[in-house]
């Protein structure tokens, strides 16, 4: 026998309420009450990590990967230019720098939200970009995520590469106090030759935690040489008068330039890693680690390409390093200082290319041969990477130049424009702005990549 109250009850709930209500003795009649909203999906609420970033965790890396040796450049890049161009065009560049990034993360995140992934690495969020578009570009997916990855692996390598001329120039500097060799150019392949083997050995390392001993000499000497030279930028700067030094330059200075501040401030190989590392959506917006992290590093660049220009003019050399007076004791500690920070950075710069390689090959590696092909293809990408600098000679700033130019515009404008705009595909917003804004960002990575590239081979000629 049925209790009344079940039969007459008016109290229902999700899981017992139907849809087909009897309200009388007819026909039932059908009443839709609709499906319940579904919870949008929080990528950070699935993220498990170990150790997850903080505000404040996640600013210091972003500051710390995009303050790097380039900074050193930034005082040739405005002498190229003139301290006026220089000026603005840092804070443009800067602007442009932080404005695709926010375009790469923004896309990253949509994505994580689309496929109910808790990350994305740049490589994946591009393929995953391709493979969620319009159906004509659904084909090309692989294709991103095989250019992304190429373009990383390049750009790292690249960089290393300028570490590699770095070092041996600084060396070469600190050394020829001491002993005036007989052919410059003979010397400096005998220091690359020297760092080759050591460098061998330690980038048989292979997981990140084992590198942080490096990175913290890296941070300290860094730090100790910078605070150095500094004091020298600012010691020189009561003895120049402004009218001495170019507000404008030519024209032909500026594809240098932007391919050099390109170079310095471009860090958007490490944002994804950064961003993943949280799991609260404190990254983008305002203030965001992205927005307060970048107006630090542009207030370091613009100070230090500003006065470092200001102070040595016309004298300015490829790194503002090798402007210190080397007979002084300070200056011979910026040299060994600056050399072992790039040095043991290098370990860290080199650690992302590998990677890339060795995930592409390893599949066709049988497991019991894993150790000694690793062993084999690292050793290869250093000595590769050592020979593209000895080929690169002293021209430390022309390969600065084309590492900018070609590798670090497309990774750092040209793709993230390019997934903003598959990523808006048919809503560009009021007359299209969001594709015309993007457009205008791809032009300027070509005009950078031609023109910096035209340039920097110029120079090689020399």
């Amino acid at each position: 026998m049925v209790e009344k109250k079940d039969c007459f009850s008016s109290t229902y709930t999700v899981d017992t309420f139907s849809s087909t209500a009897t309200l009388n003795t007819n026909e039932p009649v059908k009443v839709p009450i609709g499906a319940l909203p579904e919870k949008e999906y929080n990528q950070y609420e699935h993220r498990e990590l170990e150790h997850s970033n903080t505000f404040t965790g996640a600013f210091i890396h972003l500051v710390k990967s995009s303050l790097g040796t380039g900074i050193l450049a930034m005082p040739r890049a405005f002498k190229t230019a003139g301290l006026a161009v220089g000026f603005f065009g840092t804070l443009f560049i800067g602007f442009l720098c932080t404005h695709t990034v926010h375009l790469l993360v923004s896309a990253s995140q949509k994505m994580c939200v689309e496929t109910k992934t808790p990350s994305l690495g740049y490589a994946e969020t591009a393929e995953t970009v391709f493979q969620n578009g319009p159906k004509k570009f659904r084909r090309y997916s692989r294709f991103a995520r095989n250019f992304s990855d190429i373009s990383l692996a390049l750009t790292y390598a690249a960089g290393t590469a300028v570490y590699i001329v770095f070092i041996s120039e600084s060396l070469q500097k600190l050394l020829k106090e001491y002993y005036e060799p007989a052919g410059e150019e003979v010397w400096s392949i005998y220091f690359k030759l020297i760092i080759l083997g050591p460098l061998i050995i330690f980038c048989q390392v292979r997981q990140l935690k084992h590198l942080v001993p490096f990175s913290f000499i890296a941070n300290i000497t860094m730090s100790l040489a910078f605070a150095i030279t500094l004091y020298y930028t600012f010691k020189q700067i009561p003895d120049v008068k402004f009218s001495e030094r170019n507000m404008v330059t030519s024209l032909s200075g500026i594809p240098s330039f932007v391919s050099t501040a390109i170079f310095a401030m471009e860090g958007i190989g490490t944002i994804l890693p950064v961003e993943n590392s949280m799991v609260t959506p404190q990254f983008l917006g305002c203030p965001g680690v992205l927005n307060l992290g970048m107006l630090v590093v542009v207030m370091f660049f613009a100070t230090m390409g500003c006065f470092g220009y200001y102070s040595f003019g016309d004298e300015t050399q490829a790194t503002i390093t090798q402007n210190l007076p080397q007979g002084e004791v300070l200056a011979q500690i910026v040299q060994g200082s600056i050399s072992l920070a790039v040095f043991f950075t290098f370990m860290l710069q080199f650690y992302v290319p590998t990677e890339i390689i060795w995930r592409k090959i390893k599949p066709r590696v049988q497991e019991k041969n894993h150790d000694i092909a690793q062993i084999i293809i690292r050793s290869i990408i250093v000595i590769i990477i050592v020979a593209i600098a000895t080929a690169a000679g002293h021209h430390l700033d022309a390969l600065i130049d084309l590492a900018g130019s070609i590798f670090l515009s497309t990774l750092g404008f040209l793709i993230p424009a390019i997934l903003d705009i598959i990523i808006n595909w048919g809503n560009w917003g009021k007359f299209n702005y969001i594709l015309v804004k993007d457009i205008m960002i791809c032009a300027f990575s070509l005009f950078g990549l031609v023109s910096g590239t035209y340039y920097a081979l110029l120079e090689f000629s020399k």
